[in-house]
């Protein structure tokens, strides 16, 4: 603007000299009309001087209106010059102002209810820009142990999908992705809830619901055809010797297929119909101790050595004894099929070792066992219903450790360690029994 300015003024010089050098030629011959003339060019050029003034203010108000755009300054207000078009100008320009300023207080509110909603929710919440990198974590996406594991899980979920995840430490989570749109161009997001105990008993409770349900249905189906099969082999008296003794062992393969199917349910039911505990003092050590003496003569017979590979004092922690032996004992004989099975594919000496180690904060229990099973197991199938890295395996065992050891409160993992061996480990917090 300052050099069209300058253009304006150049041109109204140049003009108005030239015409003075012109008017200049009558000094001689006709004084008076020379002064006149004098006169009338030096109004006009002062008239021009006016009008470039005025006719260069709207863009003086718009440069000012750009430079308060620029600033983000939407507070300040532009004055007004006292002429009717320009007002009209000014007014509109302060009208813009102010919505500009209304919208930026209203998005303002809006990002600060968003950053304290973001820094409030248990949920974890983990953004990401244009190319795919991670660009907001909230903080509980930040606390969140196991990021990287649970976001291998969501790699393959749809848009608008949710999944149940597990992470290594036996936590469940529901995750979720979503997209925005920024500035026209879609960003993903990824919604991470842990199962909190209201939903878990909100699950807990469908779940046993179903159970039940089905326990119902089988029982009195495998009942009735117990009583059938019992029946039939009545009749092994009227057929030949060789087709009786067929017809025997057929029934008899059908009945010990039927009870299988009875002892199925019932573990379930079991698993279903699992008491709340009673916590009373308990020492732990002891809990092991006569689960070493349980397993020693299996482990010997299949030439695996069980016992201790390090063991602090703990004092006696509220606990209830039955539940916590009943999850220790699952966790002890999958260790040593385990164990037991890993042997017989590749030798070497196959073991189960128990640890109990003082920690910040409590004590670790850890059952370890020399068999490799998890080594290729998606974490998300862990403590999953019907998975089971045994061959014939059901999937209840850990399910019922799971259901225990939350019972308790007590934190737990299952991964392979750094020496390729599999790890089960259990956090007992660390306060005196009442």
């Amino acid at each position: 603007m300052k050099r069209l300015r300058v253009q304006l003024f150049a041109y109204l010089f140049a003009l108005h000299a030239l015409l003075f050098v012109l008017v200049f030629l009558l000094l001689r011959e006709q004084p008076w009309l020379f002064i006149g003339l004098e006169v009338l060019l030096a109004a006009s050029f002062v008239l021009g001087l006016r009008l470039q003034r005025r006719a260069l203010e709207p863009l003086g108000y718009t440069q000012h209106l750009r430079e308060l755009l620029q600033d983000q300054d939407y507070a300040a207000r532009l004055r007004s010059s006292g002429g009717s078009e320009l007002d009209q100008l000014v007014g509109q320009f302060n009208a813009l102002l102010d919505t500009l300023h209304a919208e930026r207080l209203r998005i303002g509110e809006q990002q600060g209810f968003l950053d304290r909603l973001l820094e409030a929710t248990p949920s974890a919440v983990i953004v990401f820009d244009f190319d795919g990198r991670i660009s907001l974590l909230n903080p509980s996406a930040q606390a969140l142990r196991h990021r990287e594991q649970l976001l291998q899980q969501l790699e393959s979920l749809p848009d608008g999908a949710s999944t149940m995840l597990s992470d290594p430490d036996g936590r469940r989570y529901r995750g979720q992705r979503g997209h925005f749109y920024d500035r026209g161009f879609a960003r993903r997001f990824l919604l991470l809830e842990e199962l909190t105990e209201e939903l878990q008993s909100s699950e807990r409770a469908t779940y046993e619901k179903l159970v039940r349900v089905l326990g119902h249905e089988v029982n009195n189906t495998v009942a009735a055809t117990g009583s059938v099969l019992e029946s039939l082999l009545y009749y092994r008296r009227q057929l030949a010797a060789a087709d009786g003794e067929d017809f025997a062992t057929a029934i008899g393969a059908v009945k010990r297929r039927n009870a299988s199917l009875g002892e199925f349910i019932e573990r379930f039911t079991h698993v279903a119909k699992l008491p709340a505990p009673e916590l009373r003092p308990c020492a732990v050590q002891d809990v092991v101790e006569d689960i070493l003496y349980l397993y020693r003569e299996p482990c010997r017979s299949r030439g695996i050595r069980i016992g201790w590979r390090h063991r602090d004092q703990a004092g006696p922690l509220p606990m209830d004894r039955q539940l916590i032996e009943q999850a220790l004992q699952n966790l002890v004989k999958n260790a040593m099929e385990a164990a037991d099975a890993t042997q017989q594919e590749r030798g070497g000496q196959a073991a189960v070792e128990l640890e109990l180690v003082r920690e910040a904060g409590g004590m670790r229990l850890s059952v370890i066992d020399s068999g490799a099973r998890l080594a290729e197991v998606p974490a998300s199938q862990l403590f999953t219903p019907f998975f089971s890295t045994k061959k014939g395996g059901q999937g209840i065992g850990l399910l019922l450790v799971r259901e225990v050891l939350l019972r308790h409160g007590f934190a737990h993992r299952l991964a392979p360690n750094a020496a390729g061996e599999t790890s089960f480990d259990i956090w007992l917090p660390h306060h005196p029994a009442s």
